[in-house]
């Protein structure tokens, strides 16, 4: 799974140092390029890579470079949810790391917060109710 950063250092600090992933891999490429991967701790063996924009090199040609760095700055790339038996203790934990997330809502589904990467990413942080 990949998802693009707007920069890999700050990304670094945000999985690892506030959300508690772990590193997988971090090399230079020969190209100058850096290939990062984290982890979660529950699932080693689903592999994140943070992407950073400037360091795409194939497959992306500066229009699409542009597009996707516009949609970083804008914070408008949901990525996904992390679930969480207890929002509230969550959202309390990673508020005190400095983490940049909304106050925990009630929902139909459950409780929950939206988490921002500071990279362009957002996460829905979730309790979910039973039969959810």
């Amino acid at each position: 799974m990949s998802l693009f950063v707007t920069d890999q250092d700050k990304a670094f600090d945000f999985y690892i140092n506030k959300l508690g992933f772990r590193v997988h891999t971090d090399v230079q490429m020969d190209d100058g390029s850096r290939w990062l991967t984290i982890t979660a701790p529950e699932t080693p063996e689903q592999e994140i890579v943070l992407m950073s924009i400037p360091g795409i090199k194939n497959g992306y040609d500066p229009e699409a470079q542009k597009a996707l760095k516009l949609l970083l700055d804008k914070e408008l790339l949901g990525a996904g949810v992390f679930y969480t038996p207890d929002c509230k203790a969550t959202y309390e934990e990673l508020k005190a790391k400095g983490v940049n997330l909304t106050e925990p809502k009630e929902q139909f589904y459950g409780t929950e917060c939206i988490i921002k990467d500071g990279c362009g990413n957002w996460f829905s942080l979730c309790q979910p109710k039973e039969g959810f």
